[in-house]
């Protein structure tokens, strides 16, 4: 059974800090072909679609359409600071596979 993905709370903090809601957006979470290892994310502020999942916290929304929705299956989305600067991360245990940049991944 494929479970949908998780959001921690420092990403809703995130989108709460930034005013995503405030602005009518979501946090759109895709998966794309290409990149240097056949996939990649795609991640952006969005309005939300009607046939998305919605995942809601504390009045912030993530979303992912659902032909992504199986690549992102038991997947977690955080947000990290680190010296190289900050962004939203996705931990994907459907992965096989990563490249460096964290952006691109093979299944």
């Amino acid at each position: 059974m494929n479970l949908p993905p998780k959001v921690t709370e420092r990403a809703f903090a995130r989108l709460a800090e930034i005013g995503a809601a405030d602005q009518g957006k979501a946090l759109r979470v895709a998966v794309e072909g290409g990149g240097c290892s056949g996939f990649q994310y795609d991640i952006a502020l969005d309005e939300p679609a009607e046939d998305d999942l919605v995942l809601e916290s504390a009045g912030q929304k993530v979303v992912v359409d659902t032909v992504s929705l199986p690549f992102l299956a038991n997947a977690t989305i955080d947000f990290t600071e680190e010296l190289i600067g900050a962004r939203f991360v996705i931990d994907n245990p459907n992965a096989t596979s990563s490249c460096g940049c964290g952006t691109s991944f093979s299944m």
